[in-house]
């Protein structure tokens, strides 16, 4: 399957911090969106609140003027984070208080978050979810209904 230059360049950062122990939910640079935009922090004054995806007045204009960061607009950026978070276990928006999971560099809670990022990632580009793999799990007459070459194709 052939995928969208932006999906396959945030695919592999994400892939690469994931491999590399440099990806952290709680730091802005090191985050799911923190890696799509090049360790930078300037995607966070697009909302008040990490986790957030409600737009503040900086936002709403980028996203208005139509500005795109490494092929994402300011919203979907927000909602790319939003999933990550969601999917490591915190409640949102992150502000101290509320839940978060004991061990945020845990492989299991970045995996899940990953997953949730990877899902909205796709969705954004309307292709399906790239880890998804229940397909191979599906049966007819107690045989595999698919092969593993046709779901990676």
């Amino acid at each position: 399957m052939e995928l969208p230059s932006r999906l396959e360049i945030a695919l592999s950062k994400l892939y690469n911090a994931f491999h590399d122990g440099t990806l952290h939910p709680e730091y802005c640079t090191k985050c799911a969106v923190g890696n799509i935009c090049n360790n930078l922090e300037f995607w966070t004054h697009l909302t008040d609140a990490h986790g957030s995806v409600k737009l503040n007045y900086v936002g709403l204009v980028n996203q208005n003027f139509g500005k795109r960061f490494f092929g994402y607009t300011p919203l979907e950026l927000l909602h790319i984070e939003a999933a990550f978070l969601k999917g490591c276990g915190y409640e949102l928006p992150l502000n101290g208080t509320n839940k978060k999971p004991e061990n945020p560099k845990d492989n299991s809670v970045l995996f899940n978050g990953l997953t949730e990022a990877v899902k909205v990632l796709c969705k954004l580009d309307n292709i399906p979810d790239v880890m998804n793999y229940s397909k191979l799990f599906e049966t007819e007459n107690h045989k595999p209904r698919y092969q593993l070459s046709d779901i990676l194709v």
